[in-house]
């Protein structure tokens, strides 16, 4: 019995992994491209944004609508008093439906949709412009997420060929090669790296965490991950092409040139309200007390203009005026704008490819071999305690120098794109 029961609870066990989701004990890492697509899909803030286009939307349907015409109905005639003794109320009694309807010249309702549709052209690149930002954000987090990712893994390495050396310390010792405090002092080191893989482990959460507020996802952290490349390229495209693509694509650019459009628009329908707009009426009339019984049904017609005198809309003609010159002066402040902002991203990232350079041409190798060479020549008796760990201590500068440098690069790489208005660096 005592050997059936670990064997059935094994089973037991294996039975309830099977019908364990696979979602719910791990999760694929994530790539950039499904992490955009989630986020695009699943952000509070760019969702709620979205839907201020779709009422710039419909303020165009409320543009585009017609006066309602006017219908009033009136009642004259009705005798108040008796006459030779007789009251009849209703008996001359004048009935009179009365419909009107305004006119609008000038093109005023089609200016008016215009208008509207033109704020909403502003609205959805407004929209974009605040999706371009924000993908600069997430994308900062996913870079922290991947360099944090790559600090861990080096940490770990970095402790595991520390053990290495510890074995090889002890080796030594008890050999009698090395004295009690020299192998006290290097076991006493080894707290460093497991220091330095706590605080790589709670930034990587951290970053996660970031990652996955932007994304509005509820999963756990330890089931939450993304992979993707953590290089740089020395491939870089002329500052000319960088700026060409801004000036095509940047949000903010075009949503100023729009609203210099829309400013245009705003003054032709200012000028059109300062025209006159007719009433056309109509009316129908019944008075059964009429002297001429031909006439006791009538026909009317009415055309009211009201004269314009004193009010032209002249103060709403000179303030859309204004604003176009406002708008064009936004409008150059905004190119200026993407100029810098184009070329200041292209320096740092410039800056970071010089620096990254040397150190994978030569200087991850150069570090490398330092350490490897100098532990073995201890591990032999050649080199000393001070010069091992010193070499071991640059080694480790250089690589996480080198690191950070990367994740430098990416996110000035983020910048520049940010700048050019869209992905040019992957």
């Amino acid at each position: 019995m005592k050997r059936i029961f670990p064997f059935l609870t094994a089973f037991a066990a294996a039975c309830l992994l099977s019908l364990t989701p696979a979602g719910a004990l791990s999760q694929n890492a994530l790539t950039w491209e499904q992490v955009k697509a989630k986020f695009e899909a699943s952000n509070p803030t760019l969702r709620a944004d979205s839907m201020s286009v779709d009422e710039m939307r419909a303020q165009e349907i409320t543009a585009y609508l017609r006066p309602n015409p006017q219908f009033t109905f009136s009642a004259d005639g009705l005798q108040l008093a008796p006459h030779n003794g007789v009251w009849s109320p209703l008996s001359g009694e004048d009935y009179q439906p009365n419909v009107s309807y305004l006119h609008e010249r000038d093109h005023k309702r089609e200016l008016r949709l215009r208008v509207a549709q033109e704020g909403t052209q502003i609205a959805q690149s407004q929209h974009a412009d605040l999706d371009r930002t924000m993908l600069f954000t997430l994308r900062s987090a996913f870079i922290q997420t991947l360099e944090a990712k790559t600090v861990v893994k080096m940490a770990q390495e970095d402790l595991e060929y520390y053990d290495h050396i510890i074995q090889i310390s002890r080796d030594r010792f008890n050999a009698g090669d090395i004295a009690q405090i020299d192998l006290d002092r290097i076991e006493l080191l080894r707290v460093q790296y497991e220091s330095e893989i706590q605080t790589a482990l709670v930034n990587l959460r951290t970053s996660k965490i970031q990652l996955l507020q932007l994304l509005n996802d509820p999963t756990p952290v330890e089931q939450f991950d993304v992979n993707g490349p953590f290089d740089f390229s020395e491939d870089l495209k002329p500052l000319e092409d960088f700026r060409k693509i801004a000036l095509d694509a940047r949000p903010d650019l075009r949503a100023a040139m729009q609203s210099l459009e829309q400013a245009n628009t705003a003054h032709k329908l200012a000028e059109a309200n300062g025209s006159t707009d007719p009433t056309f009426g109509a009316w129908y009339t019944q008075n059964a007390s009429n002297n001429n019984p031909n006439a006791t049904e009538t026909l009317g017609l009415s055309v009211s203009i009201p004269l314009r005198i004193f009010d032209k809309n002249q103060g709403e003609k000179k303030r859309t005026q204004i604003d176009i010159d406002r708008n064009q002066q936004l409008t150059n402040a905004a190119h200026t704008q993407v100029f810098s902002d184009v070329d200041s991203a292209y320096a740092q990232v410039e800056s970071n490819i010089a620096l990254l350079k040397p150190y994978k041409a030569k200087y991850n190798d150069q570090a490398t071999r330092v350490r490897d060479t100098v532990t073995y020549s201890y591990e032999h008796g050649g080199a000393s305690l001070m010069d091992m760990l010193n070499a071991q201590s640059d080694y480790r500068t250089v690589q996480l120098a080198y690191l950070q440098l990367i994740g430098t690069y990416l996110t000035a790489a983020g910048q520049l794109n940010l700048a050019a208005g869209r992905e040019v660096i992957q």
